[in-house]
């Protein structure tokens, strides 16, 4: 975890004069499903002082069985109703303690989670997921410093409004392609303003917010930390935006391809590894890569993320709407190649010395950083492990080379690769991808039944 003090996080000392004080009178408890939505409870701030920050809280198991509705799913080894949905017990991450400055004297804390029987953290929760991939590279003597650059559209519309239009002819807040056009960002202070206020005063410091490629689509990037830091940051960074639109009457969207007609939204992710101490940059180096001046472990961390993109798919693209963003000429990659400061390829590396990092330009928005995250490390570190070579660097366009090999295009053909996926089961476990896989492969079968605006629109009349 980040050590230094970053403005907005608090000790139990802080709280405990904050709520004497009268700043705060709710602690907020969360931790993602396997969507990475938050979930969790409202505790009084004198019940989680007297209680929750010492013993934890419980909630139910289910809740990492359930699809987009809520709905329990069956088929799940970890829980069922034949196993009776138990609790699962929620540990409060006192690390992560903070204020959340857009809510009503509110504060926030992250949760793990652990099983009520054998007190081991549950390993199919996102979020250990990525603690055990950190404390595979702590065994190594690396820390994993990462960044998310995350996407979104803004709509002037209610989360009511959009429903009640079935998400169909939505005002963007924005007529036209806005990357980094200044007049359109003022016009969309309303919300990025009042987030960048927010997330910098509730722990998560904001380096800048930009237009982007799309009408009302906007960019707002927050500083790299520490992995399992970066992470929690970025689920905090779409909760705030979510409440923050719906206070201001607006909405917001993470899906990766809203619509067909415009951009989609990424989310690319920036790895570096770090010495233990976090003082230097093990990917710094003097060995030449083309235009690259790096070390061994660099090009080895290049090289097993690259290898074992495909079999990790679901984990940056974990939607079949994630696979509409990939088209050719779009900003979002097609092929799986390397290159330098270079838009078009899958993973592009940036910066020299300290800030050398590889950044993977294939997650969408709508990941779950936790299993992102965790994925793209566990591939690099068995990269750096088995002394993976990536393959030679790319100079040009990648979208137009047709003899390299392309990510998956479809959610049905990413489950596959992880079906198949003997690094997986070495990396997570046999259980873990089990449940994963019943996830997506659920996920795909929701799809599979439904009849779509599109099909009425082609069939209704003509077929």
């Amino acid at each position: 975890m980040t050590t230094d003090r970053v403005r907005g996080m608090l000790t139990l000392e802080d709280l405990k004069q904050k709520v004497e004080s009268g700043e705060v009178e709710t602690v907020v408890t969360m931790f993602t499903d396997l969507y990475g939505r938050q979930m969790g409870k409202r505790v009084t701030a004198e019940f989680f002082l007297d209680q929750t920050a010492k013993s934890g809280m419980h909630a139910c198991n289910y809740l990492l069985t359930v699809d987009m509705p809520m709905e329990p799913v069956a088929g799940y080894q970890y829980a069922s109703w034949e196993l009776g949905y138990g609790d699962f017990h929620c540990v409060p991450d006192l690390s992560t303690l903070r204020m959340a400055t857009w809510l009503d004297k509110s504060a926030l804390v992250v949760c793990d989670l652990y099983d009520e029987k054998t007190h081991d953290q549950v390993s199919v929760a996102p979020r250990s997921i990525l603690n055990h991939q950190v404390a595979v590279a702590a065994k190594m003597d690396y820390v994993a410093q990462a960044a998310s650059e995350l996407e979104y559209f803004i709509f002037e519309e209610t989360y009511k409004s959009a429903r009640e239009k079935q998400y169909i002819n939505l005002e963007h807040f924005g007529a036209y392609i806005e990357d980094y056009h200044i007049l359109q960002g003022t016009r969309e202070e309303i919300l990025n303003a009042a987030a960048r206020k927010h997330l910098s005063d509730s722990g998560v410091p904001v380096e800048f917010s930009k237009g982007e490629w799309g009408p009302g689509q906007h960019e707002l990037n927050v500083r790299y930390a520490d992995i399992s830091t970066m992470a929690d940051r970025h689920t905090i960074y779409k909760q705030c935006f979510k409440d923050l639109a719906h206070q201001l009457g607006l909405a917001v969207t993470f899906m990766a391809k809203f619509d067909a007609s415009v951009a989609g939204s990424s989310s690319h992710l920036h790895l570096s590894l770090w010495d233990s101490k976090g003082e230097k940059n093990i990917f710094a180096g003097k060995k030449i890569f083309g235009p690259i001046e790096g070390s061994n472990e660099f090009r080895w961390f290049l090289g097993g993320w690259i290898a074992h993109a495909r079999e990790m798919m679901v984990f940056y693209a974990p939607t079949i709407n994630s696979y509409k963003r990939y088209q050719s000429g779009s900003w979002a990659p097609t092929s799986l190649a390397w290159s330098f400061d270079n838009r078009t390829a899958g993973f592009r590396v940036v910066g020299h010395d300290s800030s050398l990092r590889i950044e993977s330009r294939i997650p969408g928005a709508d990941i779950n950083p936790y299993l992102a995250y965790a994925a793209a490390l566990a591939s690099g570190l068995d990269g750096i492990r088995n002394k993976i070579e990536p393959p030679p660097i790319f100079e040009g366009d990648v979208y137009s080379a047709a003899d390299l090999p392309k990510v998956p295009m479809t959610l049905r053909d990413s489950i596959a690769e992880l079906e198949h996926s003997e690094f997986a089961r070495r990396a997570f476990g046999e259980a873990v991808t089990e449940h994963y896989l019943h996830f997506y492969k659920s996920e795909q079968a929701a799809y599979d039944k439904a009849v779509t605006s599109w099909e009425r629109a082609r069939y209704f009349e003509q077929i």
